[in-house]
């Protein structure tokens, strides 16, 4: 503690006279005759210590800058708190105004982004959302610009006033000091908050143009996306007609062979017994022809799977192209 004040103190100051006063004190320090005189070479080595009136005097003194110490740390943490109450209630009010910002976005605008029919409606209604509330963020930040302008000459006029008046000799009442002294101190909150909230805009406009250049990017990407998409249907009808030509095809085949089976079949029926030679013969013919019947309904067969899986392929790309 008697380091601390010590420090404090000027070179030529107090603390010299009190280092002189302790070297007053005991009496064998200042006795320069007899027996004691043999002490004063040895004075310089001596540690001299401090009486109980000086300890007492820097305790005192370390006690009242410690108070002043505790009061002006009390006055900067009432100062700290009420300055982040303000910036929490300003958090709130620009929380509030961003939740009925993403209300109304999701009113106006996600509603007709998820209707089947509503993707260029709903791009341009975004854009003009966005442009609107960039109109009406500009227009606030020049209405408060304007307004700090205002403040800032009328703080200018009040000091050159209160400077004139000072010039002139003239003496303001205590009382009208300390309300012009309030007033300043108001018109500069205020000015402050006006710079917070131009900031504030100036941050969120920054926001709102990366999120509205975000969606333009997810607009140009559904476009190509859905260009494709009409490619690969139009690429699947081009097949769909494939497969249905060739369908028909084979069922005109079909037809044919089964009029051909139709017509064996009846002479089968009507056949009587010829000769053996010419049994022999038609028996032959008559197992060729039941070979190619079955030769052709295995075609026909086969080219009905192959429908079916072409019917099957068609339904699944519809689908998709319904999802789309």
């Amino acid at each position: 503690m008697f380091e601390k004040w010590y420090h404090k103190m000027e070179p030529c100051g107090p603390s010299l006279q009190l280092l002189s006063e302790t070297h007053d004190g005991p009496p064998e320090l200042t006795q320069t005759r007899g027996r004691y005189k043999s002490k004063l070479h040895g004075a310089t080595d001596y540690f001299v210590g401090l009486t109980v009136e000086q300890k007492c005097e820097l305790a005192e003194r370390e006690l009242t800058e410690m108070k002043d110490e505790i009061q002006r740390i009390k006055e900067d943490s009432e100062q700290t708190l009420q300055n982040l109450e303000a910036v929490i209630e300003e958090a709130d009010v620009w929380w509030t105004d961003v939740k009925k910002a993403i209300s109304d976005f999701e009113k106006d605008i996600i509603s007709t982004i998820s209707s089947q029919k509503g993707s260029i409606i709903a791009s341009e209604k975004l854009l003009r959302y966005m442009e609107e509330k960039n109109r009406q963020r500009d227009l606030l930040r020049e209405k408060l610009r304007l307004k700090n302008y205002l403040l800032k000459d009328y703080k200018k006029k009040l000091q050159q006033q209160l400077r004139q008046k000072e010039q002139m000799g003239e003496t303001l009442r205590e009382v009208r000091l300390q309300q012009l002294q309030v007033r300043n101190a108001q018109y500069q909150e205020k000015i402050d908050e006006k710079n917070q909230e131009l900031l504030q805009l100036k941050l969120t406009s920054g926001k709102t143009v990366q999120v509205l250049n975000f969606y333009k990017r997810k607009l140009q990407d559904a476009l190509v996306t859905s260009t494709s998409l009409m490619k690969d249907i139009s690429q699947s009808k081009e097949l769909l007609g494939k497969i249905e030509r060739e369908a028909a095809l084979v069922e005109e085949q079909r037809a044919e062979a089964e009029s051909v089976n139709w017509q064996l079949r009846k002479q089968l029926s009507d056949y009587c017994v010829p000769p053996v030679l010419s049994y022999v013969q038609k028996k032959m013919a008559v197992t060729d022809l039941e070979n190619s019947l079955k030769a052709w309904e295995r075609k026909v067969a086969v080219a009905e799977m192959s429908l079916q899986s072409y019917r099957r392929a068609w339904n699944q790309v519809k689908m998709s192209g319904n999802q789309h």
